[in-house]
C-alpha cells in the first residue's frame, strides 16, 4: 500500500508540474526594443488603426455574401497584417509550466478557445429572449451564410490578422502603460465600426481575455490560437440558433 500511494503522488506530482500557469502569472522572457522601433510602431500603429476601422465599418454595410463584402473584409485583413508586420518585429510567446519548462502555447489556446465558445453558446440562448440583442445577433450572423469556403476565410484570415495587429503591433507600440487595457480599448473601439451591440460586446469580453493571454505569454501564438478556435466554432454552431425555418434552402423543404 505504501508503495502504491507513493507512486501516484509521484505520479500527481508529475502531472502537476505539466500543467501550465495561470493568466495571472508573466512569463520571464521579454524582448527589449530600441526607442527607433517603438517610435515606429506607434506612427505605424495610428495610420492603420484608422484605416483598419474604417474598412470594417464599410464592409458590415455591404450585402452579404456579395463580392464587394467579401472583397472589403480580405481587405481588412490584408491591412492589419501589413501594419503589424511593417511596425516592427511580432513574438510568439512562451507558456511556463509548473515544472519551470517553457514551451510553445499550442493545446491550453485551444481549449480556451472551445471554452470560451461555450460561454457564449450559453449567452446567445439568453440573448434569444433579449429582443435587442436577438435582433443584433441576427443581423451580424447574416454574413455567415453564403459560400461557406469564403465565409470561413474571411472569419479566419481577420481573427489572425487582428492578433497580429492589436495584440502585435498595437500592444508593443503602448509599452508599459497598461496594455491590456488600452489594446481591449482600440480593439473594442473598432468593432464599434459596425454599430452592432453584439459585435462591441463580443469585441469587449474577447479583447480582454487575448490581452491577458499576450500579457502572460510575452507573444501572439496563444491569443492567436483562441481565436481562431473561438471563430471556427462560433462560425458553424451559432447561426443554426437564429436561423429561421423559412431560411431552409427550398430543395431541402418537405412538399406536401
Amino acid at each position: 500500500m505504501t508503495s502504491r500511494g507513493g507512486a501516484a503522488a509521484t505520479w500527481r506530482t508529475r502531472v502537476r508540474g505539466l500543467l501550465p500557469r495561470g493568466l495571472g502569472y508573466v512569463v520571464p522572457v521579454r524582448v527589449p526594443e530600441p526607442a527607433e522601433v517603438l517610435r515606429r510602431r506607434r506612427r505605424t500603429v495610428a495610420a492603420v488603426s484608422a484605416a483598419g476601422a474604417g474598412l470594417l465599418g464599410v464592409s458590415l454595410s455591404r450585402k452579404p455574401d456579395s463580392p464587394q463584402f467579401y472583397g472589403l473584409s480580405l481587405a481588412t485583413a490584408v491591412t492589419w497584417t501589413v501594419g503589424a508586420v511593417a511596425s516592427g518585429p511580432v513574438h510568439r510567446g512562451w507558456i511556463e509550466t509548473q515544472d519551470q519548462a517553457l514551451r510553445r502555447p499550442v493545446v491550453v489556446p485551444v481549449l480556451t478557445g472551445v471554452g470560451a465558445f461555450g460561454c457564449f453558446y450559453a449567452a446567445a440562448l439568453v440573448a434569444q429572449r433579449i429582443p435587442v440583442l436577438d435582433a443584433a445577433l441576427r443581423r451580424v450572423l447574416r454574413f455567415a451564410d453564403g459560400s461557406t469556403p469564403l465565409v470561413a476565410l474571411t472569419t479566419l484570415a481577420n481573427g489572425a490578422a487582428e492578433e497580429l495587429f492589436f495584440r502585435g503591433a498595437l500592444y508593443d507600440a503602448v509599452g508599459e502603460s497598461h496594455p491590456v487595457l488600452v489594446s481591449t480599448v482600440a480593439y473594442t473601439a473598432t468593432t464599434a465600426s459596425s454599430r452592432n451591440p453584439s459585435l462591441i460586446l463580443a469585441g469587449a469580453v474577447m479583447g480582454t481575455l487575448f490581452g491577458l493571454q499576450r500579457r502572460a505569454t510575452g507573444g501572439i501564438q496563444a491569443s492567436t490560437l483562441t481565436h481562431l478556435t473561438w471563430s471556427a466554432l462560433m462560425l458553424r454552431f451559432l447561426p443554426p440558433l437564429f436561423r429561421e425555418p423559412c431560411d431552409v434552402p427550398v430543395r431541402s423543404r418537405t412538399v406536401l
